[in-house]
């Protein structure tokens, strides 16, 4: 088939205007011949294409916990867990996305929901995924056959191309945020995708994974790993571990030595061991708490970023949108929308960004009202 058999999909409007030239019938002429061969001109195009800033179609929302919850619930009762579907994995939809299950043009964000007993069989992929858990336990996740226990608190990595299932080994169900780059990796056509064992490689239990008995201990690499790793070694990043160090870095700033980020903020970053980097090529990750009262400055950064409320209220702007937020709740930051944070009491917010990409690519940027000039 020719593509002047084809019905073209595209359309250029004749519009005039500064910068455009006269409407004329020679002009429409041009631009039908355009049209025929899939041709789209700059200067009709440049405004949207060339902003003097970013203008994201993702907008700002927040997605309530305590709504969510009965929902992953009752797909509990509905929909079963197995070959097909894979999971119960239920995706938040940014509302300026056109209905695609995407929370950020580049990012994922899933309630996902395992019932009492159940296994999500084994399978893996080229997308770049993690595990957080707002609540609960009694789940392990098998990555490449070593098993990791899921907390509350706990972050957990599933490097792409790493095969994985879930196993819940209580009587109780248990949801948790997963968060991916699928939409990063659909628009840049590099996804591949293969199923595993339908049930999990290993059945044990053990309280620490064989990669954190390996990788886990402060500022000790082990010799018998060579070379850097793309992602972090590390399958669990341990509750107690994040809480001991931002009640540190306020201790400290309590006893007037540095360590919070600003006047009663602390945050971290979780890093690769092995590089000292982010733990996987698309995704950061950190942990932040506010002091009840804390109030941050306002942010703007290139690229985007989903948060949840792991404990405490506050208030939370993005744009000219303002919520306040509880335990669970879940809000997206769209590239360059400035962001504001306050406690009501202590408040402690996990966070995920796509900001490794940006800054491999040289286009990261941020802007800290008051610091920057």
């Amino acid at each position: 088939m020719t593509t002047e058999q084809l019905d073209s999909p595209v359309s250029i409007v004749d519009s005039g205007g500064p910068g455009q030239p006269d409407p004329s019938p020679e002009l429409s002429e041009l631009y039908r011949g355009f049209e025929r061969e899939l041709l789209i001109p700059l200067w009709t195009e440049i405004g949207d294409l060339m902003p003097k800033h970013p203008t994201p179609a993702a907008r700002p929302h927040a997605w309530r916990w305590q709504r969510l919850l009965p929902l992953a619930q009752r797909a509990g009762d509905l929909v079963p867990v197995g070959r097909g579907g894979e999971r119960r994995a239920i995706a938040l939809a940014n509302p300026g996305l056109g209905g695609a299950p995407y929370a950020t043009p580049t990012l994922w964000a899933a309630i996902q929901y395992l019932g009492p007993r159940e296994v999500a069989p084994e399978h893996r992929h080229s997308q770049n995924a993690f595990r957080f858990v707002v609540e609960g336990e009694g789940v392990w996740t098998v990555v490449d056959g070593d098993p990791v226990a899921m907390r509350r608190g706990d972050f957990l990595l599933t490097p792409g191309w790493h095969f994985h299932g879930h196993h819940n080994t209580s009587d109780e169900p248990m949801a948790w945020l997963d968060g991916l780059d699928i939409p990063f990796v659909h628009q840049t056509g590099s996804a591949f995708f293969e199923f595993g064992p339908d049930q999990v490689t290993d059945t044990s239990t053990p309280d620490r994974s064989r990669s954190e008995r390996l990788w886990a201990h402060p500022g000790l690499r082990p010799l018998s790993q060579p070379g850097p790793t793309a992602s972090s070694p590390i399958a669990a990043y341990r509750w107690e571990h994040t809480d001991a160090a931002l009640t540190d870095q306020l201790a400290l700033e309590d006893e007037g030595h540095p360590g919070v980020v600003e006047p009663g903020h602390a945050a971290i970053r979780f890093s690769n061991p092995a590089t000292g980097g982010d733990v996987m090529p698309t995704i950061r990750a950190e942990f932040h708490r506010l002091r009840a009262g804390a109030r941050t400055a306002t942010r703007r950064e290139v690229g985007s970023a989903v948060w949840q409320v792991f404990q405490g209220e506050g208030q939370v702007r993005v744009g000219d949108h303002e919520w306040r937020a509880e335990r669970g709740d879940l809000f997206v930051v769209p590239s360059w929308a400035p962001l504001t944070l306050g406690a009501e009491t202590e408040l402690d917010l996990f966070r995920f960004s796509d900001t490794p990409i940006f800054e491999r690519l040289q286009q990261d940027r941020v802007h800290v009202e008051g610091q920057n000039a």
